[in-house]
């Protein structure tokens, strides 16, 4: 049963991903998780403070199925299918331990350092967790749609907008993470 540890190969990923496309396209309807979002928002009742969020969202209803399996999906492949950490290049978990103090690469899903519990508490964490989501979710909408819509639903349409998104997440990623990261910590 260790196969079920290992990522899945690409050859089997693929597949399903492209299945799911070309379900979507077949039956009108586009991927993407931000658009999930705004149609949480809009049905907690947010048309009444904004009129971005003022739309027929129960036509719009079919893809919270999406939110759901997201979670659903999540905590399965964490609690079952996976061994709850993500082996990394020795060389860069070294860099992370001392350019970062990130001593958890190799021994945990995601850095403990940042969002194990305790850290919860820290006012600074909190702050950046905070900040980073309002920034990740502002440009989401304001690229007119996320990552998982634009790279594989928009580019999957051969949408060229899309493109240039995509383009623009990695180079936005790159900046961050190479720019403003080490002034961050």
């Amino acid at each position: 049963m260790n196969w079920i540890y290992e990522p899945w190969p690409w050859y089997v990923a693929g597949p399903l991903i492209a299945l799911t496309m070309f379900t979507l396209l077949f039956l009108g309807k586009q991927f993407g998780m931000s658009s999930n979002l705004r149609t949480l928002c809009a049905i907690g009742g947010a048309g009444k403070v904004s009129a971005f969020f003022k739309f027929d969202w129960k036509k719009e209803r079919w893809n919270l199925t999406v939110v759901a399996g997201a979670v659903i999906g999540g905590f399965l492949a964490s609690t079952y299918m996976s061994n709850n950490k993500v082996e990394i290049n020795p060389k860069i978990a070294q860099e992370l331990s001392q350019k970062y103090n990130i001593n958890s690469a190799n021994e945990a899903y995601l850095p403990t350092e940042f969002f194990g519990t305790e850290n919860l508490s820290d006012p600074f964490v909190l702050a950046v967790l905070i900040i980073g989501g309002f920034l990740v979710g502002f440009g989401a909408r304001y690229a007119g749609g996320c990552t998982s819509g634009h790279a594989i639903s928009g580019l999957s349409n051969l949408q060229f907008p899309s493109l240039i998104a995509v383009i623009g997440f990695f180079v936005g990623g790159m900046v961050m993470i190479y720019f403003i990261y080490p002034f961050i910590f």
